[in-house]
């Protein structure tokens, strides 16, 4: 595990630490301000997804053909149809939202033939939905990721264990549809920690390559306490059942962490909490500096390091310079 800081040099001496932490909190919480202004004007947009189109199945006589062994070429997509689709697979119910998560409207379906990247999937935070990720989903948009999905869980979710295998099913239905054996996941607060569970702890290492956690509470979280009646909330708190069960040994863990959090965080307390610490996986810490909580997946510099971890093994994220945030 490494822990990454890309506070500046000029900033570590003694003398300057205070003047610089006491500007950069008042231009963090008012940057905070404005992005949570934008995003109660943009939070409708995301409340409701459209139904993804059905899934391309191939012609009748193409597999007929591979039936009678005449060796003709069913295409594409013959391949992808031989398993169970999606609608077979879960019915219209599912999609109808039972699972309580639901794929977004702007889910970006198109071919992943010929692209090295796996699909993205992005996983919002605690009573929030995919609105948060529009800025996001635009700069991965804009750099070449062809294939983006935004799941919304419904605030009803009670259990971060079940909200894990509603995320296992939908990752599963992801492959089927796209012919992908992996994909990678950003989640931001919660649904960083929903993804960890479903990779530690339901196998999801298999299918997620890489994970991206931004302000997720891995150790726990002291915020909050009047919120402590939900019971998610409680599954986030410091030394809960939950936060326990994720320290049990993950030997063998294939996934890829790569957790930001930063020190004018005041959701997560204390806010090295939000760092991955265990022995088995493979994870670096990045330190973000001068933006609090709500501006991590919104901040054009985190989503610089975002892409950077996706595209590389981890360790690009480390450059002098790559997700400091002055």
């Amino acid at each position: 595990m490494k822990v990454l800081s890309f506070l500046p040099l000029l900033l570590r001496g003694p003398f300057m630490r205070p003047a610089w932490l006491s500007s950069t909190l008042i231009g963090a919480t008012a940057l905070e301000l404005v992005v949570l202004a934008g995003h109660v004007l943009i939070y409708p947009s995301g409340l409701t997804p459209e139904r993804r189109p059905p899934t391309p199945r191939p012609a009748p006589d193409a597999g007929r053909g591979q039936e009678s062994g005449t060796g003709e070429d069913t295409g594409p997509g013959a391949g992808l149809d031989a398993g169970a689709g999606p609608d077979e697979e879960y019915g219209d119910g599912h999609n109808a939202g039972r699972d309580r998560i639901t794929r977004s409207a702007d889910a970006t379906a198109l071919p992943t033939a010929g692209d090295d990247r796996p699909p993205v999937v992005l996983l919002h935070g605690f009573i929030d939905n995919r609105s948060v990720f529009v800025l996001l989903r635009r700069s991965l948009a804009r750099h070449g990721w062809h294939h983006l999905e935004s799941l919304n869980y419904s605030p009803l979710t009670c259990d971060i264990r079940t909200a894990a295998e509603l995320l296992d099913r939908h990752v599963e239905e992801i492959c089927a549809r796209t012919g992908r054996r992996e994909v990678d996941i950003v989640g931001h607060s919660l649904g960083g920690l929903i993804a960890r569970y479903y990779v530690q702890r339901l196998g999801g290492d298999r299918r997620v390559r890489t994970l991206v956690t931004l302000g997720t509470p891995h150790g726990g979280t002291a915020a909050v306490p009047l919120a402590g009646a939900h019971p998610i909330v409680r599954q986030m708190r410091s030394g809960s059942d939950l936060i326990e069960e994720l320290r049990r040994p993950a030997p063998g863990c294939r996934t890829r962490f790569v957790s930001f959090w930063s020190e004018l965080d005041r959701v997560i307390l204390p806010v090295e909490t939000a760092c991955v610490d265990h022995p088995d996986l493979d994870a670096v810490n990045v330190r973000v500096t001068g933006i609090g909580h709500l501006a991590l997946p919104v901040h054009p510099a985190v989503a610089s390091a975002i892409r950077q971890a996706l595209e590389s093994d981890g360790s690009a994220v480390g450059a002098p310079g790559a997700a400091h945030v002055a």
